[in-house]
């Protein structure tokens, strides 16, 4: 058969086999509808996956069973809103037939953000007395598997775990503890989605429609779509680059690492005599050169514009969910003020993506560390008027000045609990430390007025810190704070004529403000710019 005939042939014969592979395509579920998993409670809720194109679908659960036919090899349906409760089965009927077992239906929340958020229970500061009370088998958590990708995938890589002290460890220390208060006073199956990555900033977690809903984020929205433009020509040359990668990685093995390798036996000989003979022991070779390190994928990196978005939260869209818990922001630290823009943008996008109602949005007010200024925390803050259906929980008396993962994480989940109690299932309760609301200016003392008194606001252990005053001039010096009904009165003998008041306003501040609830006041400045 000359070479022609074979080029014509090949085609044919690949397009035959696809259209074989699909007219044998087996009925499948997204990854998230598999054994263990929780359903939301309560509302519609979209079940879906894959099939042979214009198969019959049929999902069965408790006395629901709806079907639909599948459209380019995918297929969805909407479950009407179910019962909290459980173990129930799932059936899902095709060419084949797939069974999910073990479901329950309760509350299902997002969990999401970067190191803070992804921080495991096991590192956790009370985790030896925790992990052995963790039995808690209607709390399950889905821990979606890290990946990066330039456009958005269909499918998260994980599975459903149950909670129990074999397991719990692994899990994101404030999912555990949001959901284990959220249990412990619905008395209702509760599951947890967590998809989060250390370090990361919140253009990553945002889609590109999302970057091109504000002026402000052009730049992003410009490196995202480079990024889309340039992929193909990425994608092409990356072939080359891990050609070059392994046989550069074959030649360092060979020529540094093994010899290195032999210098240090002889190294760790030489030592051993030295230390018979009571000699100083000989320097220990070093390295000559690192190991070459992997060329990037075409799809970038985590800190990438959507790329996080693409791989970890759209792969769980539309999956019915009562909200999301946040932690994230000190990846933009360096950039707060564009943070205003960014993280109200950012929770609008999976809003609109969900298609789900403005559901809860969450989100954890970043700790005192030596290199996260006041202005993230005021972004924060102020994102508060920016989106409805939004809670902060403010942590500043659990922060570490030297580490930017504190590791008391209880108290982080159980007010995020709060806030989930107060928004999504209307308790009667304070949620909230007090939050800055006005300033009257009377003579030489401007008195501060705030929302979330609960029952009254108080000084812990002694006098008011933290606050600073300033006249016109625009220089802050100490002041004196004291608490008079629901407001707090500010004064400074130099300063006859105060125009502004600041609190907390400094990396590592060391603040007493509560409410009678025993929750913090969040940090803020009156003069916003």
């Amino acid at each position: 058969m000359n070479r022609h005939k074979i080029s014509t042939i090949m085609p044919a014969l690949a397009a035959a086999l696809a259209s074989q592979s699909v007219l044998f395509a087996e009925i499948k579920p997204n990854p998230l509808f598999t054994d263990g998993a929780v359903l939301q409670s309560g509302q519609s809720v979209p079940v879906w996956g894959t099939a042979r194109d214009g198969e019959k679908v049929t999902v069965e659960i408790g006395e629901q069973k709806v079907s639909t036919t599948a459209t380019n090899g995918l297929w969805r349906v909407n479950l009407k809103p179910l019962t909290a409760g459980g173990p129930f089965t799932m059936t899902l009927t095709g060419d084949n037939v797939v069974t999910v077992n073990q479901i329950l239906v309760g509350e299902v929340w997002v969990c999401s953000g970067q190191s803070n958020m992804e921080w495991p229970l096991q590192r956790a500061d009370n985790a030896d007395q925790e992990i052995p009370l963790a039995n808690y088998p209607k709390i399950r958590m889905f821990t979606v598997k890290k990946n990066v990708s330039i456009k958005p995938l269909a499918e998260a890589e994980g599975r459903w775990v149950e909670c129990s002290p074999a397991n719990a460890g692994g899990f994101s220390a404030v999912g555990y503890f949001f959901a284990r208060d959220l249990y412990q006073k619905l008395d209702v199956p509760v599951g947890m989605i967590h998809t989060s990555w250390g370090g990361t900033p919140a253009e990553s977690w945002t889609s590109i429609e999302g970057l091109g809903k504000d002026p402000e984020l052009k730049a992003h929205l410009d490196a995202a779509q480079a990024a889309i433009a340039n992929y193909p020509t990425k994608v092409a040359a990356y072939s080359e680059k891990i050609e070059a990668f392994t046989a550069a990685q074959v030649a360092w093995e060979e020529t540094v690492n093994k010899p290195y390798a032999a210098a240090l036996e002889a190294w760790k000989e030489e030592v051993a005599q030295a230390k018979l003979a009571n000699q100083a022991p000989p320097e220990k070779p070093k390295l000559p050169s690192q190991k070459p390190s992997s060329p990037e994928k075409p799809d970038g990196n985590q800190n990438s514009e959507t790329t996080l978005f693409n791989g970890m939260i759209n792969p769980i869209v539309p999956y019915a969910i009562k909200g999301t818990i946040w932690y994230q922001g000190e990846s933009n630290a360096n950039r707060a003020r564009l943070y205003r823009t960014l993280f109200p943008v950012m929770i609008a996008d999976w809003r609109e993506k969900w298609n789900q109602g403005n559901f809860p949005f969450l989100y954890v007010q970043i700790a005192p560390y030596r290199d996260q200024p006041a202005e993230i925390r005021e972004a924060q803050l102020l994102t508060l008027a920016k989106s409805e259906n939004t809670a902060m929980t403010v942590i500043t008396d659990f922060g570490n000045a030297n580490d930017i993962h504190p590791t008391q994480k209880e108290p982080v989940g159980h007010r995020l609990s709060l806030a989930a109690r107060a928004l999504a299932y209307g308790e009667k309760i304070e949620y909230s430390g007090p939050l800055y609301q006005s300033k009257v200016i009377q003579s030489d003392t401007i008195i501060l007025s705030f929302t979330h008194v609960g029952g009254g606001l108080v000084a812990k252990d002694g006098d008011l810190k933290g606050f600073t005053i300033a006249a016109a001039d625009g220089k802050f010096v100490p002041a004196k704070a004291v608490i008079e009904g629901n407001t707090v009165r500010v004064s400074a003998p130099d300063v006859k004529a105060p125009q502004a008041v600041r609190f907390g306003w400094e990396n590592v501040p060391d603040l007493n403000l509560f409410n009678t609830d025993g929750l913090p006041a969040s940090p803020f400045r009156t003069d916003v710019n």
